[in-house]
């Protein structure tokens, strides 16, 4: 009879039994799971969008202002540093970038909004995204600029245009430019939209700017060479008014301001973290009743001879079948919210296998140890006591 009892799945027999709390307790997780893969979904797309640039420049070393917190508003630097590092016999070309904020007038309802604008040499193929260089040469054109189609649709339907009629016509700080084509970027939380061009052509929407005074300046070296043997040889005798940085330090850097100098980082991992307790405070209770309604019958196991740890098997037994019918319901709503958010924000929200699995094991955890929290009435119980 023992043997019987042991094979028999008494925590799923019991979940089972009280059928409205078992919908109640698996509502509360997938609430929970939802929660935690919101909050690390918009955790992930914040770093992932913040580094576009970064990581679709293309480049071995860049050189940046130390003044600049983010690459959305950066400080400029003297263009000499670069003809400086093209000193190396490692660095093979060096290209200048300026980037900065300007105004967009939205000429199908004249409202105006910031947009992030990028000037380049045309010539130079600096920038592997869809698009950008099939139609990079055409920015030589005085006052030709590429937009980005994958911007906020408050820019209005700049693509729509463009494949109707070729080119469009519009303001950027206060200049009238045209539109002659388009690349694919997308948004982040600190750029709504871009709009790329030729250095020249960007120098005439930022009058006030002289062209010695870079924003980013890109270098590529010798193949086969070292990036970070370049980058400590660079930094030891470039002055300390520009930053070297392999790409990845780059990456790295406006990481590192996300995540750590804005609030926005914390928040997300904070919403996670609330997202676990909340799950863990649900299971907890659920089982505590549980326990607090089967004592009887747990003070019989243990009186015809069972371990305890056999007993609380059983209550870990409910904690797992709660956490994974929780956690199957909650990844569903997510992904289809993580689809719902990313065509809204144009956010690189989207789920993956590795989140996935790894909420699943959170999920696992949260739910055994509220478990191994709600039994310890078991584990202290005396089966004289009871009867």
């Amino acid at each position: 009879m023992l043997e019987h009892i042991r094979k028999t799945p008494i925590g799923w027999l019991q979940l089972r039994h009280k059928p409205l709390r078992l919908l109640v307790a698996i509502a509360g997780i997938a609430f929970a799971v939802l929660l935690i893969l919101m909050q690390l979904g918009f955790r992930a797309a914040l770093f992932e969008s913040a580094v576009r640039f970064h990581e679709r420049f293309q480049y071995d070393i860049a050189l940046f202002s130390p003044d600049s917190v983010f690459i959305v508003r950066p400080q400029s630097f003297s263009i000499r540093r670069l003809y400086q590092a093209k000193a190396s016999q490692e660095v093979t070309s060096v290209a200048p970038v300026y980037i900065s904020p300007a105004t967009w007038k939205n000429p199908w309802d004249n409202s105006r909004r910031s947009i992030n604008a990028v000037g380049i040499n045309p010539k130079d193929d600096l920038l592997d995204a869809p698009g950008f260089r099939e139609t990079q040469e055409k920015t030589i054109r005085q006052d030709a600029v590429l937009f980005d189609d994958a911007s906020r649709p408050e820019f209005g339907p700049v693509r729509d245009a463009i494949e109707s009629d070729g080119s469009l016509t519009t303001e950027v700080n206060d200049r009238e430019i045209d539109i002659v084509g388009t690349f694919t970027m997308g948004t982040s939380f600190g750029i709504d939209g871009s709009v790329i061009t030729s250095d020249d052509n960007w120098l005439r929407l930022f009058p006030g700017r002289a062209r010695n005074d870079i924003h980013l300046g890109l270098l590529s070296i010798a193949e086969g060479a070292s990036a970070t043997a370049v980058r400590d040889q660079l930094r030891d005798y470039l002055p300390y008014d520009v930053l070297v940085m392999t790409k990845q330090d780059f990456i790295d850097r406006e990481t590192a301001y996300w995540d750590g100098a804005t609030p926005i980082g914390y928040v997300f991992f904070f919403g996670a973290i609330i997202g676990l307790v909340v799950g863990a405070i649900i299971v907890y209770q659920i089982l505590f009743a549980d326990v607090s309604e089967h004592i009887n019958e747990y003070a019989t196991l243990r009186a015809m001879g069972y371990k305890n740890r056999f007993v609380v098997g059983i209550v870990l037994q409910q904690a797992v079948i709660l956490a994974i019918l929780g956690f199957l319901p909650g990844v569903i709503i997510a992904n289809w919210l993580y689809g719902s958010a990313a065509a809204a924000t144009s956010l690189p929200i989207y789920l993956t296998a590795d989140r996935a699995l790894t909420v699943l094991l959170m999920t696992l955890a949260m739910c055994s140890l509220a478990g191994l929290l709600a039994v310890r009435k078991v584990s202290r119980l005396d089966p004289a006591e009871i009867f």
